[in-house]
């Protein structure tokens, strides 16, 4: 189960935003994206705790989530008033770049309905008593306002209350505390929620004096992961992904994580990754990371089912992933591109 908003995004394909006529529309959403994953590719049952607007936009985002076969029997919705006035619902406009041209995204979300949930709008004690697993969220939920994060930490401290596995990724979004803050403020509020969760997903967003401070290595990820652990001494697992951009089409990709257990473990390495599409494959670590945790895997493994599935996802467009389990599970075994019949 995640907590977390679930908006439109708008894809202009191999285009610009800013002279697009055509766009293909997506639903997105860091916390979403993940339990959309561990559906779709990893075939387990997953929901998303989210607000909505009740519209014909709304309404299309219900279906797309339905498409992707997560359970939308959590949604709250919200009455429209009929212009956005006090309620509407997230749009994302996201160009994939290509060569020296970066990818963008142009987030229109401010005032949207999940920003607007409150403790108390959820019973916490309901939805996790009706033999919940795993709960995910993450700093860009808790960055929409000043009630969302205590929101997060209402729920993150239900789950643990429950005995739910719980995750959080720090995912910081200048775009979210530009005026608010900026990193310094939403490193505080990562501390105060990151604490609750039992895994840390892109951990090194913890490292350094704020988000983005650090960039690290394979050579230096472990005293980085180190220092997280210091900062978070109860949390069980640190995990982030390792990219290298040379270019928007091409990236290195690999994986690090930490456990007490294991100390400083790192995942395969894929120099070279073709991209069509970047936007996501974050999420698709994580849900491969979460798939390998809750089957038991081991924390090497775990990790490779994260890379695997985050570099699958990196191949096709939209946030979400197209992979199956056996292309993620081919891609660990051999990293084979060969056309199969």
């Amino acid at each position: 189960m995640a907590l977390g908003e679930v908006m439109l995004r708008f894809d202009p394909g191999e285009g610009r935003i800013r002279t697009a006529r055509t766009f293909q529309v997506w639903e997105g959403g860091g916390e979403y994206n993940v339990v959309r994953g561990l559906r779709r590719c990893f075939g387990l049952r997953t929901a998303v705790v989210t607000a909505l607007v009740d519209n014909a936009v709304g309404r299309l985002a219900e279906d797309l989530i339905l498409q992707g076969g997560v359970s939308t029997s959590l949604i709250r919705w919200v009455p429209d008033n009929g212009i956005g006035r006090t309620a509407r619902n997230g749009l994302n406009f996201v160009e994939r770049g290509f060569g020296v041209r970066g990818a963008i995204g142009v987030s229109d979300r401010a005032n949207t309905a999940v920003s607007q949930l409150r403790p108390g709008d959820v019973d916490w004690d309901t939805v996790f008593a009706a033999g919940v697993r795993w709960f995910h969220t993450g700093g860009i939920f808790a960055g929409l306002s000043k009630n969302t994060v205590e929101v997060a930490r209402e729920a993150m401290t239900a789950a643990r209350r429950h005995g739910v596995t719980v995750s959080y990724d720090p995912n910081y979004r200048a775009s979210l505390w530009a005026g608010r803050g900026g990193p310094e403020r939403a490193r505080e509020l990562d501390l105060r929620l990151a604490p609750y969760a039992d895994v840390v997903v892109g951990a090194l967003g913890l490292a350094g004096k704020h988000p983005g401070a650090v960039a690290v290595g394979a050579d230096g990820v472990a005293d980085a992961l180190g220092e997280v652990a210091e900062r978070v001494p109860g949390v069980r697992v640190l995990a982030t992904t390792l990219r290298g951009v040379p270019s928007a089409g091409v990236n290195h990709w690999s994986s690090a994580a930490w456990s007490p257990q294991t100390g400083c473990v790192l995942g395969p390495e894929m120099a070279g990754l073709h991209v069509l599409d970047r936007i996501g494959s974050g999420d698709g670590f994580a849900a491969g990371l979460i798939y390998g945790l809750l089957t038991g895997a081991r924390l090497e493994r775990a990790l490779a089912y994260g890379t695997a599935h985050g570099a699958l996802t990196m191949t096709t467009p939209g946030d979400a992933s197209m992979a199956s389990l056996s292309e993620v599970e081919q891609l660990m075994s051999d990293a084979c591109a060969h056309v199969r019949r």
